[in-house]
């Protein structure tokens, strides 16, 4: 049995259950309607085929809802089995009242064929819908079977193709790994350097979530004592700074005096040099005979030097004052001319 042959039964169903369903009721309403037709009064004899049209409604809902119960697998519960016995029993009392009442056996007989034949028919077509219902489900769960088998067929050969291509793989990097020796290493131990990486950073998270509260609490206390101790340093700073100050200024005032002792110190040593080449000058008095040029020049810039009058330095080389003059003059000159760096 397949899916085509389930939905050609369906059809069969349905279509006989409606065909009997649909003869029964027509002839329901035929049977019936003389029956309510006598026993209603004549001015409203009119309404006497809407009774059996009411409960052959009942049948059709009856019929309609329980194939589409069966269709879903599911179960009412014991109110439209009481529905459909009831039904059943009413159109089986109507069709064969008129017969009874008139005492016709054969007319019950004849009567009671169409109201048994639909509830035989609608419980049958009930069992024939679950049990359809029942293959339909076991065709489907055999069908997802072969499909997952069939999938699992598929994931066979691709895991065989894959563990092949693997195969050759591992053969070919086999022949290669003597070339590739050392980069496996690199590789092994960067892979190595990673996962402690990753295991070092798992820890390191795991033990700052363990620690969170204790570092926020920490960061409380810390953050207090930070506090205090910007300030402690800031004061710190700040008399370190005038501190530094203070002393840049004594070391500057110190320095100050060292320079100028060092300036007195040097003037005086000047001062005496000077002096002393004065007193040099002074004490050799005048020479018995004209100096050399370049000696008599020496003596001039010293008699300069030491401030004495063109005369005295004329005496003390031997030559004229006119020519001292002129030295004079050039030393002048050459002291008034800036030193060009």
């Amino acid at each position: 049995m397949n899916s085509v042959h389930v939905g050609s039964a369906e059809r069969a169903l349905a279509v006989g259950t409606w065909l009997i369903v649909g003869g029964a009721m027509l002839y329901s309403v035929l049977t019936v309607t003389p029956l309510m037709a006598a026993h209603t009064a004549e001015e409203w004899r009119w309404t006497a085929p809407i009774l059996p049209l009411v409960v052959d409604a009942a049948v059709v809902i009856v019929v309609r809802l329980d194939s589409v119960l069966a269709r879903l697998g599911g179960h009412g519960g014991p109110w439209p089995v009481a529905l459909r016995w009831m039904t059943g029993a009413m159109t089986l009392a109507l069709n064969v009242g008129a017969s009874a009442l008139a005492g016709d056996l054969v007319g019950v007989a004849v009567h009671s064929v169409a109201p048994l034949l639909l509830i035989v028919t609608a419980e049958a077509g009930l069992a024939y819908r679950r049990a359809i219902t029942a293959a339909v489900q076991g065709l489907e769960e055999q069908a997802r079977t072969d499909r997952q088998a069939r999938e699992k067929a598929a994931q066979d050969r691709e895991d065989a193709r894959e563990r092949r291509d693997r195969e050759r793989r591992e053969h070919e990097a086999s022949i290669a790994r003597e070339q590739r020796e050392h980069e496996a290493q690199l590789i092994r131990e960067e892979a190595e350097r990673q996962e402690r990486i990753r295991r070092e950073e798992r820890e390191r998270a795991e033990a700052a979530a363990a620690a969170e509260r204790e570092a926020r609490e920490q960061r409380e206390r810390e953050r207090e004592q930070q506090q205090l101790e910007r300030e402690r340093l800031e004061r710190q700073a700040a008399q370190q700074r005038d501190l530094e100050a203070k002393q840049k200024a004594e070391q500057e005032r110190r320095e100050r005096a060292e320079q100028a002792e060092r300036e007195r110190l040097e003037q005086l040593r000047e001062q005496e040099r000077i002096e002393r080449e004065r007193a040099e000058l002074l004490a050799s008095g005048p020479p018995p005979e004209k100096l050399p040029e370049d000696r008599a020049r020496a003596v001039v810039q010293s008699a300069f030097t030491a401030g004495l009058a063109v005369r005295v330095a004329a005496e003390l080389t031997g030559w004229s004052v006119g020519w001292a003059s002129a030295r004079y003059q050039e030393l002048r000159e050459a002291a008034a001319t800036p030193v060009l760096g």
